[in-house]
């Protein structure tokens, strides 16, 4: 089994103190984020196209492109993090493409210089029809379709269903139980993971693997350093 680090890095931290009921408005605080991520993901799923015939002459990803891309899910998992597929959050997500190093929830993909051609034609379909079977039971959608899979924090699926039970934990004690938040981040990393790689973002194709927690795993069976003579 390879238990190396997947290259798409997915954190966060959980924001506490959280507010207890904060969690109810929230599908209304963030509609502004709902609709200009609705024109945003038009813009990635055309320009992923663009970029899927770049790769197939080139083998390249257009780094305007591909910058652009990695804002959209970024920003993406911001908005589902402060909402309904997380709830870890009582901080107002920013209306950035790029790294905003002060908020909870990070997303980092490496740029890849060299891109395989062939892959590019059956990768973002044929490959991920078992993870997309996965995905969809996640995140509720039927649509097998990369821009179906991060729908800004709707909410749904498993991953809705958990942050709820988290929420209403949260409303009566006061605190977001740890084992359930470190689970719901590594589905949601799962998520975003293969969104990416139907993106045509990297050829490592996603493990089938659960990484809970906030923080990326670290590499396995790193070997000793050698003793200084």
């Amino acid at each position: 089994m390879n238990d190396r680090p997947y290259p798409i890095k997915v954190s966060a931290r959980l924001d506490e103190p959280l507010s207890r009921w904060l969690w109810l408005v929230k599908w209304f605080l963030a509609i502004p984020h709902y609709v200009v991520l609705f024109f945003l993901w038009v813009a990635f799923v055309v320009l992923t196209a663009v970029a899927g015939v770049a790769i197939l002459f080139t083998g390249r990803y257009p780094r305007a492109i591909f910058d652009f891309n990695t804002g959209v899910l970024r920003w993406s998992w911001r908005v589902s993090y402060y909402s309904y597929s997380a709830l870890a959050t009582d901080h107002y997500p920013p209306f950035s493409l790029g790294e905003e190093p002060d908020y909870p929830a990070h997303l980092t993909i490496p740029y890849p210089t060299q891109l395989s051609r062939g892959l590019v034609l059956v990768k973002w379909w044929l490959l991920l029809i078992p993870h997309y079977l996965i995905v969809g039971f996640l995140v509720g959608g039927t649509t097998l379709s990369h821009n179906a899979l991060l729908t800004a924090g709707t909410g749904g699926g498993l991953i809705g269903l958990l942050a709820l039970i988290a929420a209403i934990t949260l409303a009566v004690t006061g605190t977001y139980p740890r084992a359930l938040y470190d689970l719901v981040v590594g589905l949601n990393r799962w998520v975003v993971r293969v969104g990416a790689y139907a993106a045509l973002m990297t050829d490592e194709y996603p493990p089938f693997r659960l990484d809970s927690g906030g923080a990326e795993p670290e590499p396995q069976n790193q070997p000793a350093p050698n003793p200084a003579v």
